[in-house]
């Protein structure tokens, strides 16, 4: 269980939904606002380690419904789970739409079946649980998305070919904007991050992983270290409180300075 930040009120009496809880930073999110308060309500493809992070939050004192498996990418999947949620608590103050998968690969190797399965795995696993818990975020009246770009949705990379993975987080950061237009009526804010390099499993076994180009990329990040998973949630749950009541539409970088500055 993340450990990053202690016990607070921050998130008291909010029910949050967090996508893909099992790893990384969806763990560390979750954990982080069930130790500001909120009741967590995850989900994951990984339930069995979904679970074990809910039990791990329960452990600590923490609240969490139990895990539930979900494809994102289904459409009546997203929907069944986000009417069961309205059975039981009628609202929701927080969604947390951290889930993604993301293929690699430049111009010249990208499949039109890979192009595709990036935008199912980043953009739809976005769309469809903002769509079917919209009317939650309305019934809360002052509630709070936090979508999750990356700096591949702002920059270019010349190291790592991720046409397909630029387009999605691109996709996303401008979705935060129309969306914060259409919340603001209906009391919901939306915002974004976009995390740098940060350590997870997922960046471990790829792009931090011995030899590959992107290994060395601390030298490039003015902060010179790779980001940790709760330095984002840290971030997720500032946009999540009440403490950001008048930040909407924006896209917080959470990379070390990495996108700030040309590199050398």
């Amino acid at each position: 269980m993340s450990t990053g930040t202690t016990r607070s009120t921050r998130l008291a009496g909010k029910i949050a939904v967090i996508t893909g809880i099992a790893s990384g930073q969806g763990e560390a999110a979750a954990c982080t606002f069930a130790r500001a308060g909120a009741i967590v309500i995850g989900c994951d493809l990984n339930l069995e380690a979904a679970s074990a992070v809910v039990a791990a939050i329960r452990a600590d004192g923490g609240q969490a419904d139990d895990a539930q498996h979900v494809d994102l990418t289904s459409e009546p999947a997203v929907r069944n789970w986000a009417e069961d949620v309205t059975a039981r608590y009628g609202r929701i103050d927080v969604l947390y739409a951290n889930a993604a998968a993301t293929r690699f690969a430049p111009l010249e190797e990208i499949t039109y079946a890979d192009w595709q399965w990036n935008f199912r795995h980043e953009v739809d696993v976005v769309f469809l649980p903002v769509q079917h818990f919209w009317p939650l975020l309305a019934a809360s009246r002052r509630s709070a998305v936090v979508l999750v770009g990356s700096t591949a949705g702002v920059t270019g990379s010349v190291t790592n070919g991720r046409l397909a993975h630029t387009a999605t987080k691109g996709s996303v950061v401008a979705m935060t904007k129309q969306l914060a237009a259409e919340g603001a009526p209906r009391g919901i804010r939306v915002n974004c991050i976009s995390p740098g390099m940060i350590r997870t499993p997922a960046t471990e076994a790829d792009l931090l992983a011995p030899g590959h180009p992107m290994r060395s990329i601390e030298s490039h990040i003015p902060l010179g270290r790779v980001g940790e998973a709760d330095e984002v949630a840290a971030c997720a749950l500032f946009l999540a409180s009440d403490e950001s009541s008048y930040v909407t539409g924006a896209n917080l970088m959470v990379d070390g300075g990495w996108s700030a500055v040309l590199p050398g």
